[in-house]
């Protein structure tokens, strides 16, 4: 168990393309993080140059009280899940878990012993002498974590190691990826491109675009406070509603109006946006806090607009609805019972009190 520090670690290719660029973080002992982005961001890179698989070509790379940019991937004492399971087809279960330990010299008893904790923390001793073409998908990502869990290091690191199963299977892994950290209390660092991964097992969750760092806090404060429209963007299914505007002196306050309509701005927000006043913003708002008028009866007049129903998506426990207002296109997450006709005109309540503004040249968070 140890702590992962990156002073403004960079990485270059040869050709001049940056991959990740002044990355700063801090991973506290026994914490699970999660790295989240879109392909192409960096994540995986950034992990890779913590296992040593990359070199950085800038910063400082600390594991527990060591400098690791010139040590060496095998001697880092970290322990990699990779997306593809890249295990030997050649050698049954209880062999490739073991190859690891035989490789470093520990004893035959030691890696038996070693080898049935593992099989038996994941639940595959019944797998011990099989070979991975006689295992499914979920059962070789067991035997993937399996051998690394053997190795008992420092840190766990996770790339992607659920992309390749379907979704019930990745359902079922996550939890168990997430009840075997509060069982080992090992630090771990899992990078995906999945944001419900993100949200629901890190105990922070680092957001990444373009090789940057866009923001680092636990999941409720990504989701509450994103720093940034495109950490706004990212983070939640449906992604946030975004309307361009500016913020207009009303009679009794402050509101936000894009030429069609005008939207009354909480008091507690109006402080914020004093700063604002009569120039260009972007207006945030979740898919969860519109709502249909019909099921809201003490709603304001001055966060009511008119909206056309474009689609309606049933799912079970809950309804989208895509909205046109105007030129602009709108996602609504209702209740399974609200189902207006498609063509059909709502009267749509802004849940206020939750919306985001943002600077439209800088991107960044206003309120």
């Amino acid at each position: 168990m140890a702590q992962v520090l990156l002073k403004s670690v960079s990485k270059v290719y040869p050709s001049g393309v940056p991959a990740v660029s002044e990355a700063s973080l801090s991973v506290e002992n026994r914490e699970f993080l999660v790295i989240v982005g879109p392909s192409g961001c960096g994540k995986s890179t950034l992990l890779r140059m913590v296992a040593g698989l990359e070199e950085a070509t800038g910063g400082e790379i600390w594991i527990g009280q060591k400098l690791v940019n010139q040590v060496p991937a095998k001697d880092r004492d970290i322990a990699m899940v990779f997306q593809s399971y890249a295990l030997y087809p050649h050698m049954s279960v209880f062999e490739n878990m073991s190859f690891g330990l035989k490789l470093r010299g520990y004893g035959k008893k030691e890696i038996e012993q070693r080898v049935r904790e593992a099989a038996s923390t994941l639940g595959i001793e019944r797998l011990l002498q099989r070979r991975p073409k006689e295992l499914s998908g979920g059962e070789r990502q067991r035997v993937a974590v399996g051998r690394a869990i053997v190795r008992k290091p420092l840190v766990f690191l996770f790339d992607e190691p659920l992309s390749n199963l379907d979704a019930k299977l990745r359902v079922q892994m996550r939890m168990e990826i997430h009840k075997l950290h509060l069982r080992l209390q090992t630090t771990m660092i899992y990078v995906t491109h999945d944001q419900t991964e993100a949200m629901t097992m890190g105990d922070r969750i680092v957001v990444m675009n373009k090789g940057y760092i866009q923001q680092v806090a636990d999941p409720l404060t990504i989701y509450d406070h994103p720093a940034n429209k495109f950490v706004a963007s990212f983070i939640g299914s449906p992604p946030m509603n975004f309307l361009s505007g500016t913020i207009t002196k009303m009679k009794d306050g402050v509101g936000f109006s894009n030429g069609r309509f005008t939207l009354r701005v909480v008091d507690e927000m109006v402080s914020p946006l004093q700063a604002h006043l009569n120039r260009p913003v972007v207006f945030g708002i979740r898919p969860e806090d519109l709502y249909d008028k019909l099921f809201i009866t003490d709603a304001p007049t001055d966060c009511i607009i008119t909206s056309t129903v474009e689609l309606v998506e049933p799912l079970g426990a809950e309804v989208y609805l895509h909205l046109r207002v105007g030129k602009h296109q709108l996602i609504a997450r209702v209740g399974p019972h609200d189902r207006p006709e498609v063509n059909q005109d709502i009267d749509l309540v802004f849940d206020m009190g939750k919306a985001h503004f943002f600077d439209p040249d800088t991107e960044a968070a206003i309120v």
